[in-house]
C-alpha cells in the first residue's frame, strides 16, 4: 500500500488518527513515494518558524526510513495514461500532477492507494483508492 501525502501531513499534525490508518493499512507493506518525500520537503523548506521547521526535519527523516517508491520509465507511462484519462475526462491533470504520480506509482506496483483526499483520484483506471 502507498500512502498519499496527506495521510503523511495528518499523522504529523495529528489530525488524522493513527489507529484509523492502521485499520486500513491491514497487513499490508506501508511505501512513501518519493514525490510525497518532495512535497514534504518543500514544506520544511518553505516553514519560516524554527520550532515548526525542525519538527518537520525530524519527520521527514522519520519518512525516509521507510521503503521508498522512485519514478520509472513505467511510472511515466502510467502518468501519461491517467493524465490523459483525466484530460478526457474534463478534469485539467495541471493542478493534480504530484497526486497523478503517486496515483502512477501505485498502479505500476499494483499498490492500493490510502488517501484523506479520495475526491483527487476519484474515477482513475486501475486504481484501487481508499480513504480511512
Amino acid at each position: 500500500m502507498i500512502f498519499d501525502t496527506s495521510i503523511w501531513v495528518g499523522l504529523a499534525s495529528g489530525q488524522m488518527p493513527s489507529q484509523a490508518i492502521l485499520r486500513a493499512a491491514g497487513e499490508e507493506q506501508v511505501y512513501i513515494s518519493a514525490i510525497s518525500l518532495g512535497e514534504l520537503s518543500f514544506g520544511v523548506e518553505s516553514c519560516t518558524d524554527s520550532a515548526t521547521r525542525m519538527l518537520r526535519i525530524r519527520y521527514l527523516g522519520s519518512l525516509q526510513q521507510r521503503p521508498v517508491l522512485d519514478v520509472s520509465s513505467l511510472t511515466a507511462t502510467a502518468f501519461g495514461i491517467l493524465a490523459a484519462f483525466m484530460k478526457q475526462s474534463g478534469r485539467s491533470p495541471r493542478t493534480r500532477v504530484n497526486d497523478i504520480w503517486i496515483a502512477a506509482q501505485a498502479m505500476e506496483n499494483d499498490y492500493a492507494l490510502l488517501t484523506a483526499n479520495l475526491k483527487d483520484f476519484e474515477g482513475l483506471p486501475g486504481l484501487r483508492v481508499f480513504c480511512p
